[in-house]
């Protein structure tokens, strides 16, 4: 069957990761540049262009029987001469086709092609020939031999050591105390790319980059536009480290992750593209030992920027302080891309007393659906508050995380309030490859009592012509405006206000603990907040989050008891709605309730109920 090449001028308009690449083509039909009689068809886009803005460009579909691949070139001569500006497989790449805009979109994870096509004919051609190609190339892929096992842990390759197969022995063979261990991660990556070339109808919206940033910052903290007061109470990293905890708690989880080889995302999430996630039962093995609520209670891991905030007599200081504090609630996603938390259940709750670190937080899921969370903590220095319901998105290759709701801080001592809401979250490869996350949007911070100042801080998405990564830039003005201070750095590294190379370092992550990458990629604040000790035990309510017995197997490293216990929970959590709504009914919360600008807010009576009467003298609803 002759193959035919067809020419396409086109207006080109890119931009690539921040958004969309576009083509908006005016189509002309050149066929006979060249031609060939082939038995199984493999397309090849070739793409003749300059990567500018907005340029007029050249498009040539070529079918061709040993390559599948987009070509970029300069013009078609230099691509025949093999001067290629870039080069994707266009059989492995994610197609969606839209029939009646006549529009197929090409994902090529680091760049999104869309095609449109203004003849009828032409368009159908395109897709009969570009899915007879995906149905060869399942059929080939699925011939292969498996691949080797591949050690992945939780966390992007470029940040991570280089795990050799006697690393990971090494590693493996350190963790011989543990009850159990799981062999690495492997991937299946023919069997998904075979299931992926043949279900795929949407593409995914964001990119990847990889992660090659060192901080050229000078760590040197000058305090010019600080006060001696504030440089006298600004804490390091080590003071955050070492000076908090004064009683012992565990330094490491009892099991570390599983293997999550055997899973098949694809049958799992192919008919749930673009839809909301959190109503889609997963394996336990995907979960982490740990519940959104307590994820909730993770934010304040660095509260000691609320500390410093509140003695802090100067707004715009004051301003840095709180900012920080927001983007530091970010940082523990970084090497947790690889596991989800628990979704807690209608009436679920979870406490954490820390003295040590001078605050008290509970948190409560009060509605199902939509899932919504609430949680409130407080202390001598601040009152923190917050309800957030999650929106995810499956978009084929990625998942998206959009928060609603917004964050509460209140300085009592001051009188300062201030919120803001947070920024879209984006999980890359979800199917195969090594899962990323990366945060983007803007998180504007405003006190509600002054308008003496305001800030906005800006999560900065990944370039592709940019090799940075989870950049963070943010700006205090007064109210007329005029920028006080500024403020950069990384979600997962660091925040420094003022100027290179003499800024001040506000804010570094803890180091993690030793062996993370085999644990979830836990922090070492993470691995304490599940920890049950014998002393607390007798003063949760039944409802308590570490009393959930999916979640405690799972994080002992049973893995099939742990789902029988979720598929049982689950069940009950059916069975409790259903009889609610048999007697029209509403689920009411206990410990938080609903204020007029229809926002969850506590009611105060979680700690006065566990002093007296105690909840062990209290009815509680049977969760699990």
């Amino acid at each position: 069957m002759p193959v035919r090449t067809f020419l396409l001028v086109t207006q080109l308009w890119v931009r690539i990761l921040g958004g969309c690449f576009f083509l908006a083509c005016s189509v002309s039909v050149l066929s006979g540049w060249r031609s060939q009689v082939v038995t199984q068809m493999k397309p090849t886009l070739w793409v003749c262009g300059d990567d500018s803005f907005a340029i007029s460009a050249v498009i040539v579909l070529h079918l061709d029987l040993d390559q599948a691949a987009l070509f970029t070139g300069y013009n078609h001569m230099e691509v025949e001469k093999g001067k290629l500006h870039g080069r994707i497989d266009v059989g492995l790449s994610v197609m969606a086709i839209k029939k009646k805009s006549k529009c197929i979109d090409l994902d090529a994870e680091e760049n999104i092609y869309h095609l449109k096509i203004k003849s009828q004919e032409l368009f159908d051609e395109w897709v009969c020939k570009l899915r007879h190609h995906r149905l060869y190339r399942q059929n080939e892929i699925a011939m292969l031999p498996p691949e080797k096992p591949l050690f992945s842990p939780h966390f992007p390759a470029t940040s991570s050591p280089s795990f050799s197969e006697t690393q990971a022995a090494r590693k493996r063979a350190s963790l011989a105390k543990q009850t159990s261990l799981h062999s690495p991660i492997t991937f299946t990556s023919q069997a998904k790319v075979a299931a992926w070339l043949q279900y795929s109808d949407d593409m995914d919206r964001c990119s990847r980059e990889d992660d090659s940033y060192l901080s050229d910052i000078s760590d040197n903290i000058s305090m010019d536009n600080f006060s001696n007061e504030v440089q006298n109470e600004r804490l390091d990293s080590d003071c955050v480290e070492n000076g908090v905890s004064q009683e012992k708690r565990r330094s490491l989880l009892p099991s570390p992750s599983p293997n999550t080889s055997n899973i098949s995302l694809w049958n799992i999430l192919r008919n749930n593209i673009g839809k909301d996630l959190s109503k889609v039962a997963m394996p336990v093995q995907l979960n982490e030992p740990l519940n959104t609520l307590q994820r909730l209670c993770e934010e304040l891991e660095y509260s000691e920027l609320l500390d410093r905030a509140a003695h802090t007599q100067d707004p715009f200081e004051r301003m840095v302080y709180i900012a920080t504090f927001a983007v530091s609630g970010y940082a523990s996603s970084y090497y947790r891309a690889g596991g989800k938390p628990f979704n807690p259940v209608l009436g679920e709750t979870y406490e954490c007393d820390r003295p040590d670190r001078g605050f008290r937080f509970i948190a409560e899921q009060v509605s199902h659906h939509p899932p919504i969370s609430a949680c409130h903590a407080e202390s001598k220095n601040f009152i923190f508050w917050q309800d957030v319901r999650w929106k995810n998105k499956f978009w084929g290759k990625s998942m998206e995380i959009v928060p609603v709701g917004t964050t509460h801080v209140v300085l009592p001592g001051l009188g300062d309030h201030y919120e803001w809401t947070k920024v879209t979250s984006c999980i890359h490869n979800i199917l195969s490859g090594q899962r990323w996350i990366e945060h983007y949007g803007e998180i504007c911070i405003k006190n509600t009592i002054s308008d003496i100042c305001q800030c906005k801080v800006t999560f900065i998405k990944a370039k592709y012509w940019n090799s940075s990564m989870n950049e963070v830039e943010g700006t205090i003005v007064d109210h007329k405006g005029k920028v006080i201070h500024k403020l950069f750095g990384k979600w997962h590294e660091s925040i420094y206000c003022g100027s290179p190379p003499s800024a001040t370092c506000i804010w570094r992550i803890n180091s993690m603990p030793a062996d993370y990458e085999q644990f979830y990629g836990f922090t070492k604040f993470a691995i304490e907040l599940n920890e049950l000790d014998p002393q607390t035990k007798p003063l949760l309510p039944r409802t308590d989050t570490r009393l959930r017995l999916d979640q405690r197997l799972l994080e002992e490293g049973n893995i099939e008891a742990a789902e029988t216990q979720k598929q049982r929970i689950e069940q009950l959590q059916r069975d409790r709605r259903r009889v609610l709504e048999e007697n029209n009914m509403t689920h009411q919360p206990r410990f938080f309730q609903k204020s007029k600008d229809d926002t969850w807010v506590s009611n105060n009576t979680y700690w006065n109920l566990r002093k007296d009467p105690g909840f062990s003298n209290l009815n509680c609803p049977v969760l699990w």
